[in-house]
């Protein structure tokens, strides 16, 4: 479906290591600045246990899970707009995904070296956060000129637009990021237009050592600024996840087992991640598959079937759908149509997350 994460931070703080876990990848990971210059990408597997237990109910030959796609970015550094580090080229890379997984070091360790000498998260996101606001300016700046010549030859739609974007380079230049606030669907319109670095939606990454409560001072500062940003923190610690994600299917259980853990940090990225770019998932069981679709909220019934193939969006006549919770608390697929919970749905229905989905279609 295109959409996709992009993990950003500086050099140092454990990017690739998580990257590399999360989608079994094999992208460099190394102890110096830059190690990475093009953008790694991987598709990292949704694990949910939802889909496990179709599985069992369907007794399907094959389970399919959802994928996300991830980009692992290189490392910017202070003076990235500017070009610093080759920070240009870098932040283009930023500009095409459709989420940021801002990556935090949270951990003390002499064997890495952290590029400004010293572990400080604030201080790091804001080294960050500056630079993509900086690019920004500059993005804003030359589209406010464009358009400011358009208002003089009497065209009223760009006189809304550059007060519009008066108001975004005020934002900026105070350091109010722009992914927190709530904005018109003509002001949404002129946003995604930009592109802009600082209005994605972000989820903060806080890599911390192993051991319980090891970092948890970092932690909090970086919980504590996200809360005023209304924005999420998700803690990880990338080298055990490295570790455990070498391991066989059949050893991990174990694993977390030993570390006191229920499920690995990975899961509860991945959806993280799912809850950032704003997705939902419907699934397709039967004996032959049962499999996970994610769609965008808002997503309605033919649109969804198109999301399996285009014939089914072309042709579609009727959405046979029932509710995951009813399935599991029926026990079969036949006592929730006795229970008359197995519904029809035409082409306006809006998919549900959870929703179990037949598409009727005809071409």
């Amino acid at each position: 479906m295109g959409l996709c994460c992009g993990m950003i931070g500086l050099p140092n703080v454990g990017k690739t290591t998580v990257f590399n876990a999360l989608t079994s990848g094999g992208a460099l990971a190394a102890n110096y600045p830059f190690a990475t210059v093009d953008p790694n990408t991987g598709i990292a597997l949704v694990p949910d246990p939802r889909l496990i237990k179709l599985t069992e109910i369907f007794i399907s030959k094959k389970t399919t899970y959802s994928t996300l796609e991830v980009r692992d970015i290189a490392g910017l550094v202070e003076g990235a707009s500017k070009g610093e580090g080759l920070g240009n080229q870098f932040l283009g890379h930023i500009r095409e995904v459709d989420a940021l997984l801002h990556v935090v070091r949270c951990f003390q360790s002499t064997d890495v070296v952290h590029v400004s000498g010293g572990i400080d998260p604030l201080r790091d996101i804001g080294v960050i956060e500056t630079e993509l606001m900086l690019s920004d300016l500059e993005t804003l700046d030359r589209r406010k000129q464009k358009t400011e010549k358009k208002v003089r030859a009497g065209d009223k739609k760009a006189a809304f637009e550059v007060e519009f974007l008066a108001k975004l380079i005020g934002w900026l230049d105070r350091g109010e990021w722009l992914g927190n606030r709530e904005y018109t669907p003509e002001e949404r319109a002129i946003l995604n237009e930009c592109q802009l670095l600082s209005a994605k939606p972000v989820l903060f990454v806080a890599n911390v050592s192993e051991g319980k409560n090891a970092d948890e001072a970092m932690v909090q500062t970086v919980r504590e600024f996200a809360a005023k940003r209304e924005a999420r923190v998700i803690t990880i610690c990338g080298q055990l996840e490295a570790e455990l994600s070498s391991l066989p299917e059949s050893e991990r259980a174990d694993f977390l087992n030993e570390m006191g853990l229920t499920e690995s940090g990975l899961v509860r990225l991945t959806r993280e991640a799912y809850t950032l770019l704003d997705l939902i998932t419907f699934f397709t069981a039967g004996e032959v598959e049962s499999r996970a679709w994610p769609i965008p909220k808002g997503t309605k019934a033919p649109q969804a079937a198109g999301k399996i193939h285009s014939d089914m969006e072309r042709g579609f006549i009727r959405a046979e759908v029932y509710h995951y919770d009813d399935l599991l608390a029926c026990g079969s697929e036949a006592k929730v149509k006795e229970k008359g919970l197995f519904r029809l749905e035409g082409k306006d229905y809006v998919i549900k997350e959870a929703d179990i989905v037949y598409f009727r279609f005809n071409v």
